[in-house]
């Protein structure tokens, strides 16, 4: 790869992908991936699809793990990720640019299939207008495509599900429960199983009583921008209280590894005793403040004891109550449809509250052992049922055309 090409992965310009229609290989298969959680899905898809169809040619609009999986990476998306109304506004130009070039990338190409992962925002926008270009299938033309995780339609924006049924061919769904939303619909619906309770993958947490303390405070810069201070405000309180333990941060890549630095300075090093580390390198923990994301499922697995830290745009939050009707935030509360973890949201997430979270975990082992019940229990919902892994349907997916 060219070194200009290099810079432009990391630029919100759309122009390289432009160059690429007239440029590129091509390929068999496009993954669309937005977010962190999303790439390292489609990663672990994309390591089994280079099994079972080692001929073909896997392009991918997502980030590094998709990358070192063996895609050709024509745009990192993952860098541009953001949560919420207000970040989504100021970045609509950028996601509008990018969303023509790739259009236009996949009508010159015509890959067998478009695997959709997560990103509902900007891929069920994308599978709406391949439908009405007439490249996909629902559209006329040859182009499949396969969404691999579903919108939280049980949250919101159920309607969504009709509109997914013109424009998608398949869907994959990692939660049981979420089939039966789509039962009044045509749209295939396979429960896959949650790539996190597969044989090959490796949960880089792992519970560890005389481990340090965790803090996971997400992937999108604008989140953790309004959640790690908050943490560190409540390890200092911990600190005071007598609890000397470690700390350890664990960071997706190092655009939020700078972050995570930049909030860093504004506290003393000396009354947090806090080392930054890649997830990559993986930690055991004795307690975690975690947000609602994906790594908090992987808590929830590990059956780390902890709690559950979110903060938004105040404006953001205003709708997200008024639209949003489900009854926890935490991936893990949600299927188990309990209260594992403590959820903290807005004002109600104080430092002081969040330092005796901490301090209960560590201290309180009737608690400890009802993570450890939990985790079990998770684990059997999340992989009972499985059907057949991803890869798989995709290749019949593909054969069917």
């Amino acid at each position: 790869m060219k070194a200009e090409d290099e810079k432009d992965l990391s630029s919100p310009s759309a122009h390289r992908l432009a160059r690429l229609i007239e440029d590129d290989a091509g390929g068999d298969v496009l993954f669309i991936a937005g977010e962190h959680s999303g790439d390292q899905h489609a990663s672990r898809v994309a390591r089994r699809l280079r099994e079972v169809c080692p001929h073909w040619r896997i392009a991918a609009v997502g980030g590094r793990e998709l990358e070192r999986a063996g895609a050709r990476l024509l745009y990192d998306l993952t860098r541009d990720a953001v949560v919420g109304l207000v970040e989504v506004l100021r970045n609509y130009g950028r996601f509008r640019n990018l969303f023509h070039a790739l259009l236009d990338w996949v009508e010159h190409h015509r890959p067998a299939v478009v695997v959709l992962v997560d990103y509902p925002g900007f891929n069920l926008r994308f599978a709406e207008a391949l439908r009405k270009r007439g490249i996909s299938r629902k559209g006329g033309g040859h182009v499949a495509v396969y969404q691999y995780v579903s919108p939280q339609i049980w949250a919101w924006k159920a309607g969504r599900r009709f509109k997914m049924a013109r424009s998608l061919d398949e869907l994959g769904v990692i939660f049981p429960f979420e089939i039966d939303c789509y039962a009044d619909t045509e749209l295939p619906v396979h429960f896959v199983g949650h790539p996190f309770v597969r044989p090959h993958y490796a949960n880089p947490l792992r519970h560890d009583p005389d481990g340090p303390v965790l803090l996971l405070p997400g992937s999108r810069r604008q989140a953790v921008e309004r959640i790690f201070p908050v943490m560190l405000q409540a390890l200092e309180r911990l600190r005071a209280r007598g609890e000397h333990r470690p700390a350890v941060c664990l960071y997706p890549d190092e655009a939020i590894h700078a972050v995570l630095e930049q909030c860093l300075g504004r506290f003393s090093e000396d009354s947090l005793d806090l080392s930054l580390r890649s997830v990559e390198s993986g930690v055991g923990a004795a307690a975690v403040l975690t947000s609602s994301g994906t790594m908090s499922l992987n808590c929830a697995l590990a059956g780390i004891p902890g709690a559950i830290v979110y903060r938004a745009h105040p404006l953001t939050v205003w709708i997200a109550r008024r639209l949003v009707k489900v009854d926890f935030l935490g991936i893990a509360n949600l299927v188990l449809r309990r209260q594992l973890y403590p959820e903290h949201l807005q004002e109600a997430a104080r430092p002081d509250t969040l330092a005796s979270e901490l301090k209960q975990c560590l201290d309180d082992a009737e608690r400890r052992q009802r993570f450890t019940e939990g985790s079990r229990e998770l684990r059997g919902l999340l992989g009972a049922g499985s059907s057949a892994p991803v890869a798989e349907r995709l290749r019949a997916l593909a054969e069917k055309g």
